[in-house]
């Protein structure tokens, strides 16, 4: 099963693990050190995040290092962008009324 990037993000585990393996890969193992649950529960997490491409996993001998996937998260960004420039034009709207009753006050 496919399952969506929005999905996967949604969980506050995973967009942990996402900022934790962001600056540098890491194993399931060193992840599953920073949470308080099992290893089992890690990897699926990582499983999910795969899944959707969100992460890659690169094999360095008898280890697994997860990485963040940029071109993923890039498709995130470019999504959200459309709110970002709504609420920056809701702001700045905000920011002229403000400025002009503060200058009627004068």
């Amino acid at each position: 099963m496919r399952r969506d990037v929005f999905q996967a993000i949604a969980d506050p585990t995973r967009r942990a693990i996402i900022l934790l393996i962001a600056s540098q890969a890491m194993t399931p193992n060193a992840i599953a050190e920073h949470f308080n649950t099992t290893r089992q529960a890690v990897s699926k997490h990582l499983r999910i995040l795969a899944e959707c491409q969100l992460v890659t996993q690169e094999q360095t001998g008898r280890e697994i290092y997860y990485q963040l996937n940029g071109d993923k998260m890039k498709e995130i960004d470019k999504w959200l962008d459309q709110f970002r420039k709504i609420w920056e034009s809701r702001f700045n709207e905000l920011d002229k009324i403000l400025l002009t009753l503060k200058n009627d006050k004068k």
